[in-house]
């Protein structure tokens, strides 16, 4: 049986044109769903090294996703992505292959310059919301069918989803409840406000983030998708690692709108459920606790 290093070896050649063979891999931290690792090897018997993310085989549509969304976000020439090259399967794994960054902690100017990228990539709009293919969110689907009308496509395929999710994890009682009041009522908080379909990191926490040695912020590991800027900005307060300078320096290019603070526990309330699907109960209070701050609202 071959090998899924075999396997990137073979596809990564006929990709490139070249021979490449593997010398050496090495696991690489910050991986929570797929396992990450540092391939050296040759080509053409020229020593490169790439970035390659594996998992179990039936994880290709995953990786067929992600490959797309960084082209599409590289496309733009907004914000610093890493490229992919290739993605594959065997029997043993699936796999994408990308670029190898150097990654650093950044320098004062960072958080600010990874503000301008992103509120210039939030510029890049859609005709619909949504995407022309589903991917994922952490490990969970995420639902992406193109939509003319926001609240439709957010009641439908964001916490529609994860709340139906969660009920069928034994979650019910109070959650259901608060979920489908504020789904019956999300209007009331769009209220005088026009939506446009931005380009969307779609998973943008702390962990997702890192810079080059000169600077340069990168951001990885996407759940892409075209939505309403304020649910990027919103998931960003979520877990830490963003700076006042980036806050100041986004609202200096788009100043907050009416509303966004309960907006953006609205728009959270997707991720901790989707985190309650995922990791179990110690999500739920917080999930509740989210839903009934919104449905006061209503």
């Amino acid at each position: 049986m071959m090998s899924h290093w075999q396997s990137i070896e073979q596809q990564f050649s006929r990709e490139l044109g070249e021979t490449f063979k593997v010398d050496e891999v090495a696991s690489v931290g910050g991986g929570c769903i797929s396992e990450a690792v540092l391939v050296k090897g040759k080509l053409a018997d020229k020593s490169i090294r790439f970035f390659v993310k594996t998992h179990q085989p039936g994880q290709l549509a995953m990786f067929a996703a992600e490959a797309q969304a960084l082209d599409a976000m590289s496309a733009t020439q907004t914000i610093r992505v890493p490229m992919p090259i290739c993605f594959g399967a065997d029997e043993n794994k699936s796999y994408i292959v990308m670029e190898w960054l150097a990654l650093a902690s950044g320098n004062i100017s960072t958080q600010v310059l990874l503000a301008q990228h992103l509120a210039a990539m939030h510029g890049v709009v859609s005709e619909q919301f949504g995407w022309f293919m589903d991917n994922t969110i952490g490990s969970t689907q995420q639902l992406n069918e193109p939509m003319q009308d926001w609240l439709r496509f957010w009641q439908k395929n964001r916490l529609g989803f994860q709340l139906e999710l969660a009920a069928s994890k034994g979650y019910g009682g109070e959650l259901q409840s608060l979920g489908e009041r504020v789904l019956s009522d999300m209007s009331v908080l769009f209220a005088g406000r026009q939506v446009q379909p931005s380009m969307l990191h779609g998973d943008l926490w702390g962990g997702n983030v890192s810079a080059l040695k000169d600077g340069t912020p990168v951001i990885f590991d996407p759940a892409f998708y075209y939505g309403d800027y304020e649910a990027e900005l919103a998931m960003t307060t979520l877990f830490g690692g963003f700076s006042a300078d980036f806050y100041a320096a986004y609202r200096d290019l788009k100043p907050e709108e009416a509303g966004y603070g309960v907006r953006q526990t609205f728009y959270n309330s997707y991720h901790i459920i989707n985190h309650l699907n995922m990791f179990g109960g110690g999500y739920h209070a917080q999930a509740v606790k989210m839903l009934k701050q919104v449905a006061a609202e209503l």
